[in-house]
């Protein structure tokens, strides 16, 4: 009980800091806004509230600007049943990605979801 108290503490000063030290956004024109919100349609991001990893990369999604769909995998979640059965695994961040044809593409990795994110809507 005491670990879960002071794990619960500590998830909540690493998502204080994260709110009060995020950084500026990218800035673009409305029209390419709207084709990152069009690109972005079919991603799912799967997180726990306090983890240091999945703060990282809503930053990053912050960061960007990318209005990527969030989905808490709490035990009891029906999103973390949604995780097990696509991802095969339940590992958060996990960034999950509808291509146009059709095919589904889990990444797993807080590293990996932010290269590809930069990859995908970077600044030029």
């Amino acid at each position: 009980m005491i670990v879960k108290l002071v794990r619960n503490a500590l998830g909540l000063v690493i998502v204080s800091v994260d709110v009060l030290t995020r950084w500026s956004r990218v800035k673009r024109t409305p029209e390419a806004q709207q084709k990152v919100a069009q690109a972005a349609q079919g991603m799912t991001l799967y997180h726990f509230f306090a983890c240091p990893f999945c703060v990282k990369t809503r930053r990053a999604i912050h960061k960007l600007r990318v209005p990527i769909e969030k989905r808490s995998a709490v035990q009891g979640s029906p999103h973390r049943e949604e995780l097990i059965q696509g991802g095969g695994k339940v590992q958060v961040p996990c960034l999950r990605i509808q291509h146009s044809d059709g095919r589904e593409e889990w990444l797993y990795e807080s590293k990996q979801i932010i290269v590809y994110l930069n990859d995908q809507f970077g600044p030029a």
